[in-house]
């Protein structure tokens, strides 16, 4: 098993961010066939799997404000107005992908990309783990 954090500033707005040539990479040095595990450890982000620079991470944001409005509504009512939905997020979008690599190489679909998804506008700086796994 071999293992590594790669850190992304999201900055002071909601983020649709792309890992995916952080995971290539990794998966590429650690090499051979096995499986590549992507975790966020935060409570108000989470990992998708998207087709990104088509206008689906901005389609992603606008949906999870339709279903997590920025208001006042959430119990968890610390940070920034409408904190508390960045704090549902990881029950719909979940805080890990675990993704094939075959000869080093992520076995992706066409369009799709890794991506860090954080409605968490206090906190600007995240960790990633990523995690491969040998066959």
């Amino acid at each position: 098993m071999k293992s590594t954090v790669v850190r992304v500033t999201t900055g002071s707005r909601e983020v649709v961010h792309d890992i995916t040539s952080e995971c290539e990479n990794f998966a590429s040095s650690a090499g051979g066939d096995g499986l590549l595990h992507v975790f966020v450890p935060h409570a108000t982000a989470g990992i998708a799997l998207i087709e990104l620079g088509s206008g689906s991470d901005d389609d992603l944001l606008a949906s999870l404000r339709d279903l997590l409005p920025p208001d006042d509504r959430w119990r968890h009512a610390h940070g920034s107005r409408g904190h508390g939905r960045a704090h549902v997020l990881p029950a719909l979008v979940p805080p890990y992908a675990t993704l094939p690599v075959v000869d080093g190489r992520l076995a992706l679909g066409t369009w799709q990309s890794v991506a860090l998804v954080d409605l968490n506008i206090d906190n600007p700086d995240r960790q990633v783990r990523l995690t491969f796994l040998a066959g």
